[in-house]
Parts: C-alpha cells; sequence; structure tokens
C-alpha cells in the first residue's frame, strides 16, 4: 500500500522508513520549495500541538521555527532580544485580555 505525503520531514526519517523495511519515494527540495513547505510544516505542527499540547509537540514547533529563522538569515539571539523588548514595551499574553473593538474619539 502506497500512501502519499508530499511533506516536508526531518533528515533522519528515510532512513528510520527503510530501516523499517518499507520503501520510500523523495527529492530535496529547492529553496522555494523548502521555504514554502517550512510553513506548510510549522501549520501542521501547530495544529498537532493543538491537538496535543505537551512538550514534544511544542518541540517540533521550535524545530521548525529555527529552520525558518535560518533561511531567512535571522540570529536567534537578536530575535529573542527583539522578543524580550517587545515584552518590556508592550507586555506579553499572561493577562488573557481580549480586544474587541476600538472607537475613535
Amino acid at each position: 500500500m502506497k500512501i502519499q505525503h508530499n511533506k516536508l520531514v526531518r533528515d533522519n526519517i528515510i532512513k528510520i522508513i527503510e530501516k523499517d523495511g518499507k520503501k520510500a519515494s523523495f527529492h530535496i527540495a529547492s529553496d522555494e520549495e523548502y521555504k514554502i513547505k517550512l510553513y506548510e510544516k510549522l501549520n501542521e505542527e501547530i495544529a498537532e500541538f493543538k491537538d496535543n499540547p505537551c512538550e514534544e509537540e511544542l518541540a517540533d514547533i521550535l524545530e521548525v521555527i529555527y529552520s525558518i529563522s535560518k533561511i531567512n538569515n535571522f540570529d536567534l539571539e537578536t530575535v529573542e532580544k527583539v522578543r524580550k523588548s517587545k515584552l518590556l514595551k508592550n507586555g506579553g499574553f499572561e493577562k488573557k485580555i481580549i480586544l474587541e473593538n476600538v472607537t475613535e474619539i
């Protein structure tokens, strides 16, 4: 039975599939396809986390974010500094505030 996936997988998955006695068909993505598939993978991992909020699923999201940072040449230390700066300026999400609307006065 052939199962179609057409999705980005971790680097060792092909070896794991073959070690399990199965055959995998795959290709190496172009830079453009890789970027598209990374964003698809981020959505996939977020959906999995929403279905099963646990550390393992959150770690998968972080792995995708690290890859997205790398392809965009973002320095994670800089990203963390920006995060902290925004936290100080705008706050976090701990107060659970839901903005309903804004009226011009």
